[in-house]
This record gives structure tokens, sequence and C-alpha cells, in this order.
């Protein structure tokens, strides 16, 4: 960083204080939720405002970023196509309703990650734990936002934590999640995200044997060359606060030193 003494905010809401990481490696954008929170919502910050949407996106726009995929990110240092990659977890029906055209304007795609038994139902594994109900998209809807322009790829089946179940029903969630949305919608599904970001060596070796070729965990900062392609870091979008500052010295330390 220009600035050893700048801390920079836990979660990303404008380009500033991460320009040097985007400039060093493709950065990978985590989002789940767009527009107002309804009353009750407990995870506030997985909400993003659409006018903060369209700003972060017109931000990167006028400084001359581009949609990125997953596969550009960590195959070499520096950001030269100066891409960005945008990902939303659980295939939220909002994400569609105010999220596609926002994209449309600025030229932006976005990766969906979908949890295949869920789809037309709600957020049950957020509800178990008094979260506020959201649905998630249909099938229908599901093939809107790919005829947009956008990937789908896989959350499992049915969103469990993968480390807490035994190996093998951990293997059915991913191996079959797959399958069940390429004989769906007709697309490759290469994209895995492991739910709540719970993952182990063994839950990362599944991902691997099932076919998938890369995997987002919530693991926070930019992907090195080196970076494990089944357990790629991502920045989580949201508002901005000032209550957590700690992870500035993590992330300047990895954008100095790609630390892996």
């Amino acid at each position: 960083m220009n600035n050893a003494t700048t801390e920079l905010p836990l979660y990303y809401t404008e380009l500033g204080p991460f320009r040097d990481g985007f400039d060093t490696a493709v950065p990978v954008l985590t989002y789940h939720k767009l527009g107002p929170r309804p009353r009750g919502v407990r995870l506030k910050g997985l909400y993003v405002d659409v006018l903060l949407f369209r700003r972060q996106l017109t931000e990167w726009k006028t400084a001359g970023f581009t949609p990125g995929n997953l596969g550009e990110v960590g195959i070499s240092p520096g950001n030269p196509g100066k891409r960005v990659v945008l990902t939303f977890d659980d295939g939220f029906e909002n994400v569609l309703r105010h999220g596609l055209e926002p994209m449309r304007q600025t030229g932006f795609t976005a990766i969906q990650y979908l949890v295949a038994e869920r789809l037309g139902k709600s957020n049950e594994w957020e509800q178990k734990y008094g979260e506020a109900e959201e649905r998630l998209m249909d099938e229908s809807q599901v093939r809107e936002w790919i005829a947009a322009g956008h990937a789908i790829g896989s959350h499992t089946l049915t969103h469990p934590h993968l480390t807490r179940i035994r190996l093998e029903e951990a293997r059915v969630e991913i191996h079959d999640s797959r399958r069940r949305l390429e004989d769906r919608f007709g697309v490759p599904v290469t994209h895995f995200c492991y739910p709540y970001g719970d993952w182990n060596r063994a839950t990362r070796d599944l991902v691997a044997e099932s076919g998938y070729t890369t995997a987002c965990t919530t693991l926070p900062g930019f992907n090195a060359p080196a970076t494990d392609r089944f357990a790629f870091k991502r920045l989580t979008a949201r508002y901005a606060s000032r209550k957590w500052t700690h992870f500035g010295r993590l992330l300047r330390r990895w954008i100095r030193g790609w630390g892996g």
C-alpha cells in the first residue's frame, strides 16, 4: 500500500481503500441480498442497498474495470484486464428483482450460487436461527437470470454445514447438486461455494472429485497464483462500517506479499 498507516475496512463498500488490491489481482466480491431490509432482519449486513450496488458498479465501470469470471482468478500476478468477479450466494429472488437492471446498464455480469433443492422456496437455513423469510428464485427466474447473460454455480442441495454431516452425505450434497442444476438448466455448473464458508480438506477434495473447477470460501482477501482453486477468497460487499478495522492489517499484508 502507498500509505502503511492506512487501515482498510473489513468489508467492501467503495473502491478507494481497495484500489491497490484490485490492480494486483482479479477481485472476487460476495453478495447475498439486494434491496430494502424487511422488518425483523437479524443479519442486516447481508443486504446491500440498491443505490449502493449501483454506485459500486458505476465506480468500477468509470475506473475501467470490466466483468470477469472465476476462471481468470489467481492465474497470474496483476490484473492486466482490469476484471472484477461478482458472486451472489443462495439465489435470492431480490437479486433478480433489484440486480438485473443495474448490471445490464453497466455491463457487469455475476454468478449466482444456487441451493438446488430449495428453488422457489425460502431461506429455511436462516429462518431456523430466527432470520426473516426471503424468497429464493424459482426455475423460471433462474432461466431469466441465465438468459440475461449471468452464470450459476452450486451451493449444495440443502445448504448444510458440510463439516458437520457424514462424509457420504456431504458427497451427495456436493455431487448431486451439480448434476441436478445441469440437468434442469442445460448449462455447465463448474463452480461451487461452501455454505457458511464451512469446509475442510475432506470436503474440498469432494468438490474437486465432483468435477468442479473452483470453489469459494468466506475467507477475506485476494487470490494469488498459489491460492488453492478450491479455496478462493472473497471480499464481502456491504454498507460502510467503522467497527471492524483489524482486517485492514491482514489485507495489506496480503496485497503486498501475496499471502496465498
